[in-house]
Formats: C-alpha cells, structure tokens, sequence
C-alpha cells in the first residue's frame, strides 16, 4: 500500500536511507523531527505486511518569483527484495497526485544520478524527459 509517511515509520525509513544513502547520513530522531514538522517535503513510502519497501521524498520548492511550486521529486529508493514490482512507479504517481491535489503547480522536477540509466528508464516511461538544465552541487567541508 501506497501511503504517506508517519513517524511511525521513522526506524523503517532509517534502515532504508541507510541502504540506499549509506551508514551515518542522518539519525532516527532527525528523521522523526523532519515527518513531524518539515512541511517542505512530502515523504511517500509503500508498505506491505507492514515492512517498507521503499520511499520517494519530494521536496516543495517555492519561490517569488513564480506563482506556482515546484515539486521536485529528490530520493527515489526500493529495497532490492522488492524491485521489479512498480513500486516506484507507483510511489511516484502517488507523490505526483497528491501534489496536484494540494499545491498550485505546472511540473515536477526529479533528480537522479547521471549513471543511473535503470531509474532514468523508470522515470521516462512516467513522462519525465532530459530538460537539458546542469545540477551543480557544492559540498561543504565539516
């Protein structure tokens, strides 16, 4: 089942960013902290038996210089197990409805991995195609 995310959810979801954005990136109280009270970013998970699969996070981007957000989907993850299934597909369609329902909007945004070509397959039969903008990104030094 297809649903969003509750804090309920929070040491499910910590085991897969785990998974997919590796050990250390986050803590289980900071993922609490953000399903509670982040009300710019809509977490997406599917749950079956009562185990999580996967997640999409979408980030609610809003700026004054448009009407309109800018939903843009930035984490896209299915435990390995469970591929194959559409389980993303349907994570997707599912933030993709939600939004619409919720927020003024005219598009989506996703990110995904330059090297990715199985998740950009996915997400091209969903309708999203290469806008030819560069993400740039700058890390910072702890």
């Amino acid at each position: 089942m297809v649903r969003i995310a509750t804090v309920v959810d929070a040491e499910q979801l910590s085991v897969l960013n785990e998974e997919f954005n590796g050990e250390g990136e986050t803590t289980i109280e900071n993922i609490k902290d953000s399903l509670q009270d982040n009300k710019q970013e809509v977490v997406i998970v599917d749950e079956e038996s009562g185990v999580l699969t996967g997640f999409v996070c979408v980030q609610l981007k809003r700026s004054f210089c448009y009407d309109d957000y800018m939903p843009e989907i930035t984490e896209v993850y299915v435990n390995p197990k469970f591929r194959k299934k559409g389980i993303a597909s349907k994570m997707i369609g599912f933030a993709e409805e939600y939004c619409a329902k919720n927020y003024p909007l005219h598009k989506y945004e996703l990110l995904t991995g330059a090297e990715n070509t199985v998740a950009q397959s996915v997400y091209s039969k969903l309708g999203y195609t290469d806008d030819k903008e560069l993400h740039l990104s700058k890390r910072i030094k702890r």
